[in-house]
């Protein structure tokens, strides 16, 4: 039969056994919660703020590009700025191309959209490394409001958001369907490529 002393040394033994254990699971806990705190936070931090720049991969990059969209003011007199986040593409003819897609979704915040709904751009295409021809679906014209006011506005929306966002472009052609013509509505001839318009901007406004 074991003697008291080895009775008492045996629940010593178990005694650690069970604390030790304890720590163990206590520490694997607070491990757990720990690593799921920093993905979290990781995780929102993203949502909130999206990356700017990096790496491509072949499958498409997830990375986004912060640009600036010009849309029109409340009284369709001026160009007022508008921030946003596009994926980030590796060619500026790409890139371009995202640009005129979330003009083309209209202002997130409120401002005045310069183009009409459903709008769709067929091409994009950068020649002599500095004009970029735009391509826009043929109810740009059809649908467009009119006037030379809202001509303007599409016009340099479009013109100012490609060329303040890509240095490399300079100039801006609009096509129909791939094609030429003299103007939306006949107010603002489309013969001509157009420059960045500072003119048409509103003075003094924040970006948001």
């Amino acid at each position: 039969m074991a003697t008291k002393k080895q009775k008492r040394l045996t629940e010593l033994k178990n005694r650690k056994k069970k604390k030790s254990t304890r720590k163990l699971i206590l520490a694997i806990i607070g491990l757990a919660i720990v690593g799921f705190l920093i993905f979290f936070f990781v995780t929102l931090f993203n949502v909130i703020y999206p990356p700017i720049g990096g790496r491509t991969d072949e499958k498409g990059s997830k990375e986004k590009q912060a640009i600036t969209l010009y849309f029109s003011d409340a009284n369709e007199r001026f160009l007022v700025p508008e921030k946003r986040f596009v994926p980030k593409k590796e060619s500026p003819a790409q890139q371009a191309a995202e640009i005129v897609k979330a003009l083309l979704e209209g202002s997130k915040t409120g401002k005045v959209n310069t183009f009409p709904p459903k709008v769709i751009l067929k091409d994009a295409k950068i020649e002599n490394n500095s004009k970029i021809s735009v391509s826009f679906s043929k109810n740009l014209v059809q649908d467009h409001p009119g006037g030379s006011a809202s001509e303007m506005a599409t016009v340099y929306s479009l013109t100012n958001s490609l060329t303040a966002n890509i240095p490399q472009i300079k100039a801006v052609k609009i096509l129909i369907e791939g094609r030429e013509v003299d103007s939306l509505k006949g107010h603002i001839s489309l013969k001509q490529p157009f420059s960045f318009n500072r003119e048409y901007l509103a003075q003094d406004v924040k970006v948001q």
